[in-house]
C-alpha cells in the first residue's frame, strides 16, 4: 500500500492534501528521473529548475497580484518536505526562494520593489540569500562586505562564500555593512541582480551531499547597486536577517523530514524484497523494530514542523518552535537515513540504491541556517528568559 492511500498520522486540511499530492506526483514524474545524473554531475537541471516556475511552485507565498500563488507558509513547507522526499538538492532551491528570499522582500520591501522582483521571482527568477562569509558563520555578523553611498549608488566591495542558488540565481539579497564602526548596526540588505557592474559569481563548492544545488562564492568588486535597491531600512539589515532565517529553519525542517521520509520508505520497501534465511527481512523482528523507530522519529519531526509553520502564519510568535524543529528534524534526518544504509547491507553503501544519497542530504541540516549548537542556545536563552 503507498504513502497517498494510508491513513494521514499529521493533520492537514483537504486544500493542503490535495497540494501535497499534487507536489508529490510532480516530483516523482519530473524531478526524480534526474536525481542520479544531477548528483552525479553536481549540477542542477535547467529544465528542472523551469518545471518548478511553471508548476507555481516558486512563488507560493505570493500574492497573486504578483503572479503568485497566494498561499500559506505552510503550503510552502509541504512543498518542501515532498521534493526533498525524491531530492533534497532541489528542495533546498525551492524552499531558499519561497522561505528566505521571497518572505524577505514580501515582508520588507517596497511597493516598486515588490511589483519589479515578485512577478520575476514566481515565474523566472530564482533568488539567493547572501549572508555568510569566510569569517562570518554561526557569527553571523562579523561582515567584512562593505557598501559606501556615492551619489545615487551604493558600491559593494568584498566577497560571500557558501551561497545556495548562486549559480541558477538572477536576484540576490545581499548583507553588507555601511558603517563598521557601528558593528551590527551598519549592516544593510541590498536587492543585488546578477548583471549589476562589479558583480560576479565565483567558485563552485565540491559538497558531500546536496551536490545538484549549486553553493558558491560571491564577488564584489566595485559593485554598483542603485540607492532605491536598499531592502527595508539602512542600518537595519540585522533584523532582515535575524526574522528571515527564523522562518528559514522551518523550511530547511520541512526539507529534512523530507529527505528522511525519502530514505524510510526506500527501506521498508526494500527490506519487504530483500530476502535472507529463506524469508524477507522485514519479517524479523530486529528488522520491525528498527522501520518502527525510524517512523516514529520522523512522525515527530514533521509534527514539530508544521507546529512551528502554523504558529507563523497566525501570526503567533514561532522562534522557540522553529528552533525546535530545525534541531530535531536535522537529528532526526541524520539518524533514520543512517539506519536506512544499514538497512540496505552491502547494498546501501553503493550508488546503485538511493539510502547512501540519502544519508549524504541530511547531513547539511545540522549545519546551514543555523548549526546545531546555535539552535541549542536559542532555545536555551528563550526559556532561561521565560517568566
Amino acid at each position: 500500500m503507498s504513502d497517498n492511500s494510508r491513513p494521514a498520522l499529521t493533520v492537514f486540511s483537504e486544500d493542503e492534501q490535495a497540494f501535497r499530492e499534487a507536489v508529490r506526483d510532480f516530483a516523482e514524474n519530473e524531478i526524480k528521473p534526474h536525481v542520479t545524473s544531477m548528483d552525479e554531475k553536481a549540477e542542477m537541471n535547467p529544465n528542472v529548475v523551469k518545471k518548478l516556475f511553471e508548476m507555481g511552485l516558486m512563488g507560493i507565498e505570493t500574492p497573486e497580484k504578483y503572479g503568485g500563488a497566494g498561499a500559506s507558509f505552510t503550503m510552502a513547507c509541504l512543498a518542501v518536505e515532498e521534493i526533498g522526499r525524491v531530492d533534497g538538492s532541489v528542495s533546498v532551491l525551492c524552499d531558499v526562494q519561497n522561505t528566505l528570499t521571497t518572505n524577505a522582500l514580501l515582508k520588507h520591501g517596497t511597493e516598486a520593489q515588490k511589483e519589479k522582483y515578485l512577478p520575476k521571482m514566481a515565474k523566472e527568477w530564482v533568488g539567493a540569500y547572501a549572508l555568510s562569509e569566510s569569517s562570518s558563520g554561526s557569527d553571523a555578523f562579523a561582515l567584512k562586505l562593505r557598501a559606501e553611498l556615492k551619489g545615487d549608488k551604493y558600491i559593494l566591495n568584498g566577497s560571500k562564500l557558501w551561497i545556495t542558488n548562486a549559480k541558477e540565481a538572477s536576484i540576490f539579497i545581499v548583507f553588507a555593512n555601511i558603517d563598521p564602526s557601528k558593528g551590527y548596526k551598519g549592516i544593510t540588505a541590498f536587492l543585488v541582480e546578477k548583471t549589476f557592474p562589479g558583480f560576479k559569481v565565483g567558485k563552485k563548492e565540491d559538497k558531500l551531499g546536496i551536490r545538484a544545488s549549486s553553493t558558491c562564492e560571491l564577488l564584489f568588486e566595485n559593485c554598483e547597486v542603485p540607492a532605491s535597491n536598499v531592502l527595508g531600512e539602512v542600518g537595519k539589515g540585522y533584523k532582515i536577517a535575524i526574522e528571515t532565517l527564523n522562518e528559514g529553519r522551518i523550511g530547511i525542517g520541512a526539507q529534512m523530514i523530507g529527505i528522511a521520509a525519502g530514505a524510510y520508505e526506500s527501506a521498508k520497501n526494500y527490506v519487504a524484497t530483500r530476502e535472507q534465511f529463506g524469508k524477507p527481512i522485514a519479517s524479523f523482528q530486529g528488522v520491525q523494530f528498527q522501520l518502527a523507530e525510524m517512523r516514529t522519529e520522523l512522525e515527530a519531526a514533521r509534527l514539530m514542523v508544521y507546529n512551528a509553520a502554523r504558529l507563523k502564519d497566525s501570526g503567533k510568535d514561532f522562534v522557540e518552535a522553529a528552533a525546535m524543529a530545525k534541531l530535531f528534524s536535522s537529528r532526526a534526518a541524520e539518524k533514520i537515513t543512517s539506519k536506512a544504509v544499514d538497512l540496505f547491507g552491502g547494498n546501501g553503501f553503493t550508488k546503485e540504491y538511493p539510502a547512501e544519497k540519502f544519508w549524504r542530504d541530511a547531513k547539511i541540516g545540522q549545519i546551514y541556517e543555523g548549526t546545531t549548537n546555535m539552535q541549542l542556545q536559542t532555545i536555551a536563552k528563550i526559556e532561561l528568559d521565560a517568566k
